[in-house]
Order: structure tokens, then sequence, then C-alpha cells
């Protein structure tokens, strides 16, 4: 499956976006990652790997891993407390909480809860959503309808995992993959400058089996499954989903917009992989130079890695006014979701 760039980016998309019918827009960042860095010569101790076959295979070169004590909700508020440090925004009018994550490490409360009960925001209803990996994207797409419906003005978002609590180190074949760290973004009402232009997405829950982590059940499709809590992934099968799914997702959101690969002025898909990520790219015409990714010092941070490459754009000043951005998420479920969006620059 290939598909033909035509057009050109820098922004010339934007005269030819549909109007949209959102009221929501992105007005606030904030990103967090743990100290430690688990590098590839630190694996090469661990397990039977070296630095040539992980990066040959993956792209990455090092990961960031929690404290023994820091979990999922902890990534959650060093990530807001970095929002709240960069831009001049009151949460204490904030809505409702989404903490997008598979790893807090309670069942009951959620993480948001333990964000809430942090910050003590007085009126935030708070949840979370297990979308795996696309679980930010899916985030995003809820609050969008909730703010244009009318029901909510300001909701909070984190894309949070910590994986090396799921993860086993004496699996060379996931442990090289996985790290920890958190994104988070402000959704506002906006009537002026809408951010949101259109969704795509949908699961192939007969593909479960491919990418799962147990909690009290060890049977998944009628076959007993490793029960120890980590992550167990078929990393062809997820390969191949990846590279069929989404860039016949992402020939889906062109459609409606009646958009080129050409117009997509930033790519920010799931880090799961760099070689699933050229090879998406290749097979949507969406070059790797317009590609945002964090795949080379953070791994695989599953709900993170679309946040902290978000980011990673607005740090570096690769992401403009009036950009045209495209998020595309896929993990386990097996789900995938993509959304374009209409980029505004707000004040760092």
């Amino acid at each position: 499956m290939s598909f033909k760039t035509t057009g050109s980016s820098a922004s010339g998309s934007i005269g030819r976006l549909p109007k949209s019918t959102s009221r929501a827009r992105i007005t606030a960042i904030g990103s967090y990652v743990p100290e430690r860095i688990l590098t590839n010569a630190d694996l090469e101790r661990m397990v039977d790997t070296s630095d040539e076959w992980i990066v040959q295979r993956t792209g990455i070169r090092e990961r960031r891993i929690c404290a023994p004590d820091q979990f999922t909700s902890d990534l959650c508020i060093a990530a807001v407390k970095d929002l709240l440090a960069r831009y001049p925004v009151s949460l204490d009018d904030l809505d409702l909480i989404i903490v997008a994550t598979h790893t807090a490490e309670l069942a009951c409360p959620s993480a948001a809860c333990l964000v809430q009960g942090h910050f003590g925001f007085p009126r935030a209803g708070a949840l979370d959503i297990n979308a795996t990996c696309a679980g930010f994207v899916y985030a995003l797409h809820l609050a969008n309808g909730m703010i244009t419906a009318g029901l909510h003005r300001k909701i909070l978002i984190v894309g949070a995992d910590a994986l090396s609590k799921t993860t086993d180190y004496t699996d060379r074949t996931t442990c090289i993959l996985f790290g920890d760290g958190a994104g988070a973004v402000l959704v506002e009402r906006d009537d002026e400058r809408p951010g949101f232009v259109a969704y795509h997405g949908g699961s192939d829950g007969t593909g479960a089996i491919h990418l799962y982590r147990t909690i009290l059940s060890s049977r998944l499709q009628g076959r007993e499954l490793k029960a120890d809590g980590t992550v167990v992934q078929n990393g062809r099968e997820v390969y191949k989903f990846a590279v069929t799914t989404v860039p016949a997702g992402v020939e889906a959101l062109l459609r409606q917009t009646g958009l080129t690969a050409g117009d997509i002025d930033r790519f920010i898909p799931h880090s799961a992989n760099l070689r699933i990520l050229e090879s998406v790219c290749e097979r949507t015409g969406i070059t790797m130079d317009r590609t945002l990714h964090t795949i080379e010092r953070f791994g695989n941070t599953s709900a993170a890695t679309i946040p902290l490459a978000l980011d990673r754009g607005v740090r570096e000043g690769q992401l403009k006014d009036g950009d045209t951005v495209l998020m595309y998420g896929f993990g386990g479920g097996l789900v995938h979701a993509g959304l374009l969006w209409r980029w505004s620059s707000f004040d760092k």
C-alpha cells in the first residue's frame, strides 16, 4: 500500500483544511521522564543482546526508568508540574482530568484521582482510560467531543506509563523496548481557533493475544497466558498490524479532509519502533523529516510517546502556528486512533 505525495508542506494546507466544528484547542503542554537512564550497554549486561542488535532492529539507544518508589501517578504529577511551570494557566476551574495509561499502580483509585488529590483541583472529575499506546489520541478525541458539545470547558489530559514496572528483564525481545514517561496537555474551549479537524480510529480484538498483560485472568481466547503481570508481545504480528492499519487510517483521514500526504506539516505516530515508523512513512508518503518521535532516547513509553514527541516539537520550535499535525496511536487491544489537528501556538 502506498500513497502519492502531492502539494507541499510548510503550512500550505491551512487554506484547504475543511471548516472545523470543533470548539477545542490545546493551550499548554508539559512532560516528564525519570532521571535513571537504561542504556543498551546496560542491557548487554542483563540479557543476551548487543547495542548493534537493538539499534538495528528498533532504533532505540536508551530509555528512562522509574525509581523503585516512583509510579505512573508520580510521572503524571511531574508532567503537570512542568506544564504549570512553563505556562501562565490556572487549573482551579478545571472540569475533568483524563489519564491515558495501562500501568496505573492501583486498580482503584484511578491515577487521575491521585493527580486530582495531589493538586486539589476543586471542581475536577477524574477518570483513567486504557487504550494502551493509542490512549493519548483517544483522550484528545474524548476531550474535543465533550468540550465541543458544551459539557466541559477545560480538560487536563495526561498520557503516562511506567512500563518498567511490567517488563520481564529476562526476555530480550521485550525488555529492550520499554521505558517510562508522561506528557500532559491542557485542552480548552476556543470558539475562534479550534484545533480538531478530523478523527479516524478502530480496534481488532481478535488480535488481543498478540499483545497482553494479565491481571485477574490467565486465559485469553481459549489460551493459557503468561500470568506474571508482565507485558507479552508478538513483535512480528504487532509490526504487521501497525504497517497496514496506520497507513490505511492515514489514507482515511486524508480522504475525509481532501488533503494529501504532502499537506501534513508534522506527523507524530506512536514511537513503538523506528523500523515501524520508517515503514509507515514509506507507505504513506509522509517523509521522516516531518516525523516527530522520541524512540532513540526514551524507547516505547506507550501512552506517553505521542505527548513526549509533541512536547519535543514545541520545545525545539518545530511546530508553527497553522501547521497541520497528524497524530496516530496504535497498540494492544489491538487498537488504533488518529487525529488531524490544526496547531495554534501558545506563549512558549
